[in-house]
């Protein structure tokens, strides 16, 4: 099979199914192809005896507009399904007890997660001056403004929760901009919060529907496959390829050659003007073997951390009841596990009326060899933890699904420098290359929604 087209688009997860969306929006001629016979990467939801849990991200964050505008676009392909207020609580362990995270003033006056020396310390938070050392460190940046009880039950399970990750290794000029903007631009965290709530109410219309939905967390109605399956539709089916092996992509003469193996056995050649990749890092040597070997190591390089994600439901549930988006745990606690979701307290129709789902993370960067264990070791591990830390007496779940993730979470460190200049270095080189996934631009749904919306506007 021969065909000539104008853009390919490499991977068919959340960040391509964005892209050729736009692209079939446009009216572009594009296919996209895809490793898995399925599209959606990691991003799937099993259904089993009453059960609808995810084998991926359990919800998104509007913390753009594009999300919601994506939405608009998929009216009548999938539901947005908004959680219940129970998603707004957190627990964080703290010596082997759930405690909630302060949402408030008083709520962090009386928490004891943090100490009373602080507490008054973050008194003079605003009055610190900026750091100057653009790849400090997250636990250097929340040592120096905040104190080390912060960094070891705020910082440290918000950081396990989102990147699986050590504040040690991340950096927050790349992995969490914002925060990094706020010290830089406004001079501290708490000063500058208040400084950039008051600018946006001044300059955002309050009427602007978009701008209501910002930050509100999300999922989709019978799960984020549907999302997924929504996607795909919109794109057109007849644009990806499935299930594809062997693929490579050689430029010559201003265009790509892309070859590869089709799920029935047969040889595809694409002749394209454009291709987008939005593979992972660890894919590109093979994916573009044209490719300088010195560049493509600072991509190559980067640190992903192994996860361990578990769907454990129960028709009947006997242990704590929880009230809240799920629980926390800062290494400082020495568990086995990096923690809990709840997702049937907050979305609908994911576990049987009287029954109870969550979704237990084990591994990251600081236990990556955990994938490795056994299933038998796992439940073991999930028997002690669970029963102990839910007030569980028996440990019978209905279903148990683990699923094991090498390359679950990128880790942005200060190596991120080389490796978005040695990206900017092959895209100049090879015009109509274009290198995207969650190696850069950030590793949430809606940084992979807005990559995906630019990379289809740059072609």
């Amino acid at each position: 099979m021969k065909q000539t087209i104008d853009i390919a688009v490499i991977g068919a997860g959340l960040t391509g199914l964005t892209t050729a969306h736009y692209l079939k929006k446009a009216g572009k001629n594009f296919r996209v192809i895809e490793r898995k016979k399925v599209v959606g990467g990691d991003i799937q939801t099993g259904h089993e005896n009453g059960f609808a849990f995810e084998q991926g991200p359990s919800t998104g964050v509007m913390s753009n507009e594009f999300v919601a505008e994506l939405f608009e676009d998929l009216q009548g392909l999938c539901e947005l399904e908004r959680p219940t207020d129970a998603v707004n609580k957190r627990y964080v362990l703290y010596k082997g007890k759930w405690e909630a995270l302060p949402s408030g003033l008083m709520g962090g006056v009386k928490t004891p997660l943090f100490t009373w020396k602080d507490k008054l310390s973050l008194l003079g938070e605003p009055f610190r001056k900026p750091g100057t050392n653009p790849n400090e460190t997250l636990s250097e940046l929340v040592l120096r403004r905040m104190g080390k009880s912060f960094l070891d039950y705020a910082i440290d399970p918000f950081i396990i929760g989102v990147y699986a990750g050590d504040p040690g290794y991340l950096v927050p000029r790349f992995a969490l901009p914002k925060l990094y903007n706020l010290e830089q631009n406004y001079g501290s965290f708490i000063g500058g919060s208040v400084k950039m709530m008051r600018e946006k109410a001044r300059i955002e219309p309050k009427t602007d529907k978009k701008k209501k939905e910002k930050n509100r967390i999300f999922s989709v109605k019978g799960g984020l496959s549907n999302f997924m399956q929504a996607l795909y539709q919109s794109a057109g089916t007849e644009n990806f390829l499935l299930g594809v092996a062997g693929l490579t992509i050689v430029p010559e003469n201003g265009i790509y050659h892309i070859t590869g193996k089709n799920a029935d056995g047969s040889i595809f050649e694409l002749t394209a003007n454009k291709v987008i990749t939005t593979t992972g890092a660890y894919e590109l040597d093979k994916l573009l073997p044209f490719v300088d070997e010195t560049k493509m190591q600072n991509i190559t390089n980067l640190r992903y951390a192994r996860v361990l994600q578990i769907a454990l439901g129960f028709n009947q549930w006997m242990g704590w009841q929880p009230d809240a988006f799920g629980g926390l745990i800062s290494h400082k606690e020495n568990r086995q596990i990096l923690g809990v979701l709840f997702p049937s307290v907050f979305l609908q129709g994911r576990a049987p009326e009287k029954g109870a789902l969550f979704s237990v993370f084990m591994g990251g960067v600081r236990n990556n060899n955990l994938v490795e264990k056994s299933d038998d070791e796992i439940r073991s591990l999930l028997e002690k933890e669970i029963c102990d830390l839910m007030k569980l007496q028996e440990f019978k779940p209905d279903l148990i699904r683990i699923f094991r993730y090498n390359h679950a979470i990128p880790q942005y460190g200060a190596d991120c420098e080389a490796r978005f200049a040695a990206l900017d270095q092959i895209q100049s080189e090879y015009s109509g290359l274009y290198i995207g996934g969650n190696l850069r631009n950030g590793i949430g749904m809606a940084d992979r929604i807005k990559q995906g919306k630019e990379l289809a506007g740059m072609v």
